[in-house]
């Protein structure tokens, strides 16, 4: 048994060793090595972040700061050498914030920071006020009583956990999505919840929210973590509390912006490609250096420093994602764009999720492409990354209509989220949380990540 167990080992490890030598020579690995180097020690996305964050800014899909970031991407990807550069359009939700602001009336006069969810709707403009009915779940709102919240504020004080892999943002983000739709069914005149975070510090978190067209329309908005405490406390010790908020914003109707898209084109198959990239807009209240600023920066320098050393076989495709924040729109729209054409993409991989290191490596692909993912695996380990065999990677948001449809090989390289979102949709998401050394390690891994899976002999195929 002892003998077979080992012959099978050995074999194995001659069949891995085969397969490795099939895809890539010793002058390729050569070329890994080198990018691998140059990437750790080039200053170019942090260069390229410093200026998006600072001389555009916050990019509210819409904005002008978001035609400006159009024109910055396209200039700098020429800068940079691509060989194509283009835009395509993608329409979204248009929608301004104006003013925020919030107090608790009883059982005394205290300030309460909050901030609009994208796509509120305004109140009254002197503001409006009510009792404040607290629940800890999205679930326990829906089971509330039919006309139960009349005249009254909803607020959801789910506390969202932290974790390495942000594990604890879809639960949480469900009331975001859907609280104020419940809260109206139930009589509601006004939503509240506790913001989406796992920070302590006194900054409300924003992101996305949706109306249904069949329930009333109420304001909605999100609290930060301490004043949600103070809620709750004054709750927990009986005090009937109600609250004043006034929210002004505007739905401008629908609006226009573009994918950015920067190409390498490759020499042997031009018509196939990686597809790295990020999205290009933001929210308003920080420069959006963490989100996703830092997956812009380092996926367009990857691509640079891979035309660097060498054009791969395939080409590859840096696409920069407009309106994600308001409902994935350029990814739709992408999508759509390209559906007939979509099997071309031989690997896609999105940064959005901040500027920690990556610390782990999975694919979602055919099985038949697994000794090529556990090749770049070998390459991606000299910078502290480890290989995640499972096999189910589900990507950057961006990728979910590829990943749904099933006509794309996906690709996660993991970052250390512990504490993103701290920051995350908030005034404190700016250039100053990014360290420019774990930047260059991300750099590295979507660079050695995109030039192997452009270069190599064999085409990773989707599931």
């Amino acid at each position: 048994m002892k003998r077979f167990i080992l012959s099978s080992i050995v074999a194995i490890g001659f069949a891995c060793a085969s397969s490795s030598a099939t895809e890539f020579n010793d002058t390729q690995y050569q070329q890994i090595d080198t990018l691998r180097k140059n990437a750790q020690h080039s200053e170019l996305s942090w260069q390229l972040l410093t200026s998006l964050t600072t001389e555009v800014g916050p990019r509210l899909p819409g904005t002008k700061n978001d035609q400006l970031a159009v024109e910055w991407a396209q200039a700098q990807f020429h800068q940079l050498g691509y060989d194509k550069v283009w835009i395509e359009p993608a329409t979204f939700p248009n929608w301004r914030r104006y003013h925020e602001s919030a107090h608790i009336m009883t059982p005394s006069h205290q300030p309460l920071h909050i901030t609009a969810l994208g796509n509120s709707i305004s109140t009254p403009k002197d503001g409006l006020s009510g009792e404040i009915v607290l629940f800890e779940t999205l679930d326990e709102l829906i089971a509330a009583p039919t006309n139960s919240l009349e005249g009254k504020i909803a607020f959801i004080n789910y506390r969202m956990n932290r974790d390495i892999d942000g594990n604890g943002y879809g639960p949480a983000v469900q009331a975001r999505n859907k609280g104020a739709v419940e809260a109206a069914k139930k009589g509601a005149r006004g939503y509240l919840m506790r913001s989406v975070s796992t920070s302590l510090h006194r900054f409300a978190h924003t992101g996305g929210s949706h109306y249904d067209s069949e329930v009333t329309k109420i304001p909605t908005a999100a609290v930060a973590n301490p004043d949600a405490d103070q809620l709750a406390r004054l709750i927990s010790l009986g005090h009937q509390v109600s609250i004043k908020m006034n929210i002004q914003t505007e739905d401008l109707g629908e609006g226009t912006s573009y994918n950015v898209i920067g190409e390498i084109t490759g020499t042997e198959h031009p018509e196939q490609y990686v597809l790295i990239g990020g999205h290009l807009d933001s929210w308003d209240l920080g420069t959006g250096a963490l989100d996703d600023g830092a997956g812009v920066a380092l996926t367009m320098a990857a691509g640079k420093l891979i035309k660097d050393i060498k054009r791969p076989k395939r080409s590859v495709r840096v696409v920069l994602f407009a309106a994600e924040e308001l409902g994935l729109w350029g990814s739709k729209a992408y999508f759509s764009a390209h559906k007939a054409h979509l099997k071309n993409i031989v690997a896609a991989a999105e940064s959005d999720f901040g500027a920690d290191v990556v610390y782990a490596f999975e694919s979602n692909v055919h099985a038949n492409s697994l000794p090529l993912v556990r090749e770049i695996a070998k390459q991606l380990a000299p910078l502290g990354i480890e290989y995640i065999g499972r096999n189910q990677a589900h990507g950057g948001p961006d990728l979910i209509p590829f990943k749904q449809a099933g006509s794309a090989p996906i690709f996660a390289l993991h970052q250390n989220g512990l504490d993103y979102f701290d920051y995350h949709h908030t005034a404190d998401d700016t250039l100053d949380k990014v360290d420019p050394n774990k930047l260059k390690q991300n750099t590295a891994a979507y660079a050695v990540f995109a030039f192997m899976a452009a270069d190599a002999a064999s085409t990773i195929k989707a599931k």
